[in-house]
């Protein structure tokens, strides 16, 4: 009876401790999904190029209209947020935060690029077509 008692109390134990884990861990869920899309989901060996050819243009223009949108819906409570000790108001606040989640998605294309995740990355080339798109015969 005393080691049922004692098998008990460890299982109290541990559900007690993974929900202080889960409470500390599911605010930052979202975030971990960004870091894990933008690792790991993302081909940036096929991306980078497009960057350089003039695709950061649709990447500034999709962050301002996130800054836009998301300044409009999500008001701070008070007006302002507070960053770092700062009082800022709400437009420079999201754009801090737009920025902060466009250049940690540029340092996971980093750390892709750099062959830090090559282990779990197995992206499969595209399959050579000897037709241009376009011209059929």
């Amino acid at each position: 009876m005393e080691l049922l008692n004692s098998l008990w109390q460890v299982l109290v134990a541990v559900s007690g401790l993974l929900n202080v884990l889960l409470a500390l861990l599911l605010p930052w869920m979202p975030l971990f999904a960004w870091v894990a899309f933008w690792l790991l989901a993302v081909n940036w060996k096929q991306l980078y190029p497009v960057l350089q050819r003039g695709g950061w243009i649709g990447v500034v223009l999709t962050m301002l209209v996130a800054i836009f949108a998301w300044t409009a819906i999500a008001i701070p409570a008070g007006g302002q947020h507070h960053l770092f000790g700062l009082h800022v108001d709400n437009m420079f606040g999201k754009t801090v935060y737009v920025c902060g989640l466009t250049m940690i998605a540029f340092l996971c294309g980093t750390f892709q690029l750099s062959g830090g995740c090559d282990r779990w990355l197995r992206f499969e080339p595209e399959a050579a077509n000897s037709e241009a798109p376009g011209q059929s015969h």
